[in-house]
């Protein structure tokens, strides 16, 4: 789920930094540059496990601050595919399944990748598993916001994000009736401003999977049934010695 990545980047030390060491100045400023940060084809980045090495520190003509060319490697959270994960329902759409691990949110459970059948209740806001019992009738099973579910990672999807710049604004028309559109546009689409730049697509379509509380619940159903074959043995048995 954590994997270690090794990276290299030039980092901008300011003056006001030159009282701490180097290597801690260096650290601190990798961390505010990177953390909770999603790198293209590398995943969420975490926190700085340790430098690799430092090169030498130049300082550049009009620039007061140091610049120093950095080998580290920094914990990244990018699950493998076919990895087993334990978070908890976040939210349900007609999309699927939303899930949150706490520190990362973007995880979707498709409607395709739900137990079978499946059907969405728009007025709980929620997917319910209708599953099949012996007598061929069904057991509504809710999927609830807060509840524990484990899912298996089945996809990933990076999307390249723009700068998001300023709102735009409304330029006054000239009397001439010339409009002005485009005139204050940032640049930026409202689709740029709604990607999402790491994403895992995950499914519960197998046994074992999906909310916890279903399998313990089936669990303690199947050690109840032993407990009574059991007993039921014991008392044969016992019934079997008196008629000897």
């Amino acid at each position: 789920m954590f994997v270690l990545a090794e990276l290299k980047d030039n980092v901008r030390i300011a003056p006001e930094l030159f009282g701490l060491k180097l290597p801690e100045a260096v650290r601190d400023e990798i961390n505010r540059k990177l953390a909770n940060k999603v790198l293209l084809n590398v995943g969420l980045c975490i926190a700085l496990k340790d430098i690799v090495k430092l090169g030498d520190s130049i300082i550049l003509p009009g620039d007061g601050a140091s610049h120093t060319e950095v080998n580290f490697r920094y914990i990244v959270f990018r699950p493998m595919i076919g990895d087993v994960i334990t978070g908890k329902i976040r939210s349900c759409s007609r999309e699927g399944v939303h899930i949150t691990l706490g520190f990362f949110d973007d995880i979707l459970i498709p409607p395709s990748a739900l137990q079978h059948p499946s059907r969405y209740e728009e007025a709980e806001q929620a997917w319910v598993w209708e599953y099949p019992l012996d007598d061929g009738k069904s057991h509504d099973l809710y999927m609830d916001i807060g509840e524990s579910i484990k899912f298996r990672v089945s996809g990933e999807v990076f999307e390249e994000s723009s700068p998001v710049g300023p709102p735009d604004q409304e330029v006054p028309s000239s009397s001439t009736g010339a409009g002005a559109s485009g005139a204050g546009s940032s640049g930026t689409t409202p689709q740029d401003a709604n990607k999402t730049p790491y994403r895992i697509v995950a499914a519960i379509n197998e046994s074992g999977l999906g909310l916890q509380s279903w399998w313990v619940q089936q669990n303690q159903d199947e050690e109840e049934d032993d407990e009574e074959a059991e007993e039921q043995e014991q008392e044969q048995g016992m019934s079997g010695e008196e008629d000897e």
